[in-house]
């Protein structure tokens, strides 16, 4: 595959190439990310006291309420703010440049967000043997919805950021092999999926879903020289899995619909993963075709 806007892309992560310097950015990113979620306990100790800040911490980790899952998706402001902080203070280079240039951003982001929501919905309609449960009253979902989006968009752009923006191009800009900038990022993307204690059995297939996934934004990056893409896929992706259905347990607390897993025998749920996986591909595939690389760098929508 060709690649020329990922060259376009790549070229301000060239200025300081050197992988001591990706490695010390991704402890400065760990770094500012613990620190966002330290303001978030101190600002729950704030309004809460001692007490009630590690009650609601208690109620993170299980993230089965629309509140404790908006903290929990809060706390990836700080993963956000680590890479460009990274990408100024180690690289040299712009902060907008983890970001491709705004213009495409913005049109690939929406092009990206409409085709995966309207082919989930479609696939919503296929009958798959399992019954959802209801999980949220129609006017409270309603009442956390706006929210919730904007919570959606900065946990998703934030994974964005990191993996594509800063890890995917800074490796390219060392390595000319897809297997270093497309493989490498995509694995340790995955492998932070892997939950046992929730997926059981199924917890590898997850990583594959997740590793799949991972693939898909990093090709979608390169093709089109944005983040925009797999932003946009990434955000239609998490809107549907959080808050239309969700799984049960940690992070469904802003579904309207979840899939009581305890009910459903691991291997009644293995053939719902295998096929989200194709959807996935599909989904990808269409997005593909719908976007367009740039056809020559522009200065005048660098954000």
């Amino acid at each position: 595959m060709q690649y020329t806007a990922h060259a376009e892309f790549v070229a301000p992560a060239r200025t300081r190439p050197a992988l001591w310097r990706l490695l010390v950015g991704l402890v400065l990113v760990a770094f500012v990310y613990g620190a966002g979620i330290g303001a978030i306990f101190g600002l729950l100790i704030a309004v809460s006291g001692l007490e009630g800040a590690n009650a609601w911490l208690v109620r993170m980790a299980e993230a089965d309420t629309p509140t404790a899952t908006l903290l929990v998706l809060a706390t990836f402001i700080g993963m956000a703010l680590g890479p460009m902080l990274a990408a100024r203070l180690l690289h040299g280079r712009p902060m907008a440049s983890l970001f491709g240039p705004r213009a495409a951003l913005l049109r690939h982001f929406a092009i990206a967000a409409v085709i995966c929501a309207l082919l989930n919905g479609l696939t919503a309609l296929i009958p798959s043997g399992i019954s959802p449960a209801q999980n949220l009253d129609m006017a409270l979902w309603a009442s956390f919805l706006p929210l919730a989006l904007v919570a959606i968009l900065v946990q998703t752009g934030a994974e964005e950021l990191l993996f594509r923006g800063y890890i995917q191009s800074q490796l390219a800009a060392r390595f000319a092999s897809p297997l270093m900038w497309m493989i490498l990022p995509s694995a340790v993307f995955a492998v932070l999926h892997f939950q046992p204690g929730t997926m059981g059995e199924n917890a590898w297939i997850v990583v594959g879903a997740v590793f799949l996934f991972g693939l898909c934004a990093a090709d979608l990056t390169a093709r089109t020289g944005t983040i925009g893409a797999a932003w946009g896929f990434h955000f239609a992706n998490n809107a549907v899995a959080i808050l239309l259905l969700a799984l049960d347990g940690p992070l469904s607390g802003l579904a309207l619909y979840t899939v009581p897993m305890e009910t459903i025998p691991a291997a009644d749920l293995r053939p719902m993963l295998l096929s989200g996986m194709v959807v996935t591909a599909v989904i990808w595939l269409a997005i593909r075709l719908a976007v367009r690389p740039r056809s020559a760098p522009s200065t005048r929508d660098q954000g």
